[in-house]
């Protein structure tokens, strides 16, 4: 199972309303006006909805925002922070945001291009020593805006194995340069870690830490005080919501997800409430209690659409935009939407919409695996706020479409293991040290009576059972683990084994180890 494509925001599927005819200009206004009234009829029923999808899904907690002419005007928490526990959420219950941070994280870097510390022009390289990729040309002259519009070549979701297999930041930027490259600036592939790059330029031309950059210029300011990027404060925290999976029809707390490696990109921690100030300043072009926090215009960069990030499918199909860090599209009434959504396989998924003409936003935090739940609500609430009925099945939808992105596949999966498997393994044949320019050494040991496979700077060990001939296989663990995973040798049964390919790590034809 790919789960690594759910931390795209598949609020730019659906959070813009259905189908609708093709994208107006940015500037271009509604025709359609929104009636006095409707919107508050709207966040009166927002209550109900919650429950009703709660009660649907058993989703175990929810916390919700909504900001209308940057006044709060809905807040409050549901369910539980842990299923064990029966502790329970509330308007201040810490989260963790996954990829929501990148609108985040897009706003603090907005914050030095005001202050005229950086550009988002400037090449990564320009203050990350040492920066380059696959073609040193691109890795020379890729911005801090590239990497937030995604736009650098990197393929999708570069360097998150990495991170799974226990590699910190700083190894895994500087081996991005492994991985092979798009046409600069063309093609839209999404990457936590590119994005990350970007982000941490910024971070070294103010000369601090990310984490108390984003502190400084945002957090602080927008009164955000149950708001971090550092995953230890969250898990400190006695207030946070737990990450909960589904086992068969129970919800239960069973991993922990440290984003740090790529907290620019994912691995911000925050409240409803602390939310609910971000949306007010989001909405108020960088201004937050009547004070100007960032510039207009650097903020501005975020939400002007870069690339198409979904294709238009057909001729009646919008497609869907990326500016720096976040979605950009228009709905069926022709408004501008901004947002995004997180996801963590692992147990968390959380999305914004804001509708920029009505000074209008919403955002849901559950700790819940991704089945639609945040982006259900979001966009069942828009209904109501612009139209005054529902308007798709969103639920429906939705969950259909994170059951396709979430589908196990692979050469094993599905398979019956041969009764009768050829090449009975001998440990002589494959154990030994293989090496891979991007992930390192990765060894095979004999231990118990069979093979285990020993990957990352944290030697992980994953047990290794026969398969066929050739193949074994083995269970990946992490964010993006799936279902079982295919580790095939070369050569014949009976000799030597000289190279060794793991089709869980094998994206961009990448998978391959010599020994």
């Amino acid at each position: 199972m790919d789960r690594r494509a759910i931390s795209l925001s598949l609020a730019l599927v659906f959070a813009f309303g259905g189908p609708a005819t093709a994208a107006p200009p940015p500037s271009a206004a509604s025709a359609l006006s929104i009636p006095p009234g409707r919107i508050g009829r709207a966040v009166a029923s927002l209550d109900g909805l919650v429950r009703a999808i709660m009660r649907k899904t058993g989703v175990p907690g929810v916390a919700v925002a909504v900001v209308h002419d940057d006044r709060v005007v809905f807040l409050k928490g549901y369910g539980l922070r842990n299923t064990r526990t029966k502790a329970p959420v509330d308007a201040d219950t810490i989260f963790e945001l996954a990829s929501v941070s990148k609108t985040v994280g897009a706003a603090v870097v907005a914050a030095e291009v005001g202050r005229g510390v950086v550009k988002w022009s400037d090449p990564v390289a320009k203050y990350v020593p040492g920066f380059t990729l696959a073609d040193p040309w691109v890795g020379s002259h890729v911005t801090i805006g590239d990497m937030f519009a995604h736009r650098s070549g990197l393929p999708d979701h570069a360097g998150d194995l990495l991170e799974d297999l226990g590699f910190g930041r700083a190894d895994v930027l500087a081996r991005l340069r492994f991985y092979p490259l798009d046409p600069f600036r063309i093609a839209y592939h999404y990457t936590n870690f590119g994005l990350t790059a970007g982000a941490l330029a910024a971070a070294d031309a103010a000369g601090e830490s990310w984490e108390r950059l984003s502190r400084e210029r945002i957090y602080a300011p927008l009164g955000m005080t149950h708001t971090s990027s550092r995953f230890a404060d969250y898990r400190d925290a006695k207030n946070h919501a737990d990450l909960h999976v589904r086992v068969g029809t129970a919800w239960e707390p069973r991993y922990e997800r440290d984003a740090d490696a790529q907290s620019p990109a994912g691995g911000v921690s925050s409240s409803a409430r602390d939310m609910a100030n971000w949306l007010r300043f989001e909405l108020a072009g960088g201004i937050f209690d009547g004070k100007r926090i960032v510039d207009s215009a650097a903020l501005e960069a975020t939400r002007s659409p870069n690339l198409l990030s979904l294709p238009l499918a057909t001729p009646e199909s919008r497609g869907s935009f990326y500016g720096y860090g976040t979605g950009v599209g228009y709905d069926r009434a022709g408004r501008v939407r901004w947002s995004h959504s997180g996801a963590f396989s692992l147990g968390a998924a959380t999305t914004y919409v804001m509708l920029p003409s009505e000074h209008l936003g919403i955002v849901v935090l559950t700790n819940g695996f991704p089945i639609g739940v945040p982006e259900t609500l979001a966009s069942e609430f828009m209904d109501l706020a612009e139209f005054g009925k529902q308007q798709d099945p969103w639920f429906d939808m939705y969950r259909s479409a994170f059951a396709k992105i979430l589908e196990e596949h692979g050469q094993l999966v599905g398979q019956q293991r041969p009764t009768s498997p050829q090449c009975a393994p001998r440990a002589a044949e494959y154990v030994g040290t293989y090496a891979s320019d991007l992930y390192g050494p990765a060894g095979v040991e004999a231990a118990g009576g069979g093979l285990v496979l020993i990957l990352g700077p944290r030697h992980a060990r994953f047990p290794l059972a026969h398969w066929d001939g050739r193949t074994f296989s083995f269970q990946p663990s992490g964010e993006n683990a799936g279902g079982p995973s295919a580790v095939t040798f070369s050569g014949a049964c009976g000799t030597a084994a000289s190279q060794m390919t793991i089709e869980a790590l094998g994206a961009n034809g990448l998978g391959s180890f010599t020994r």
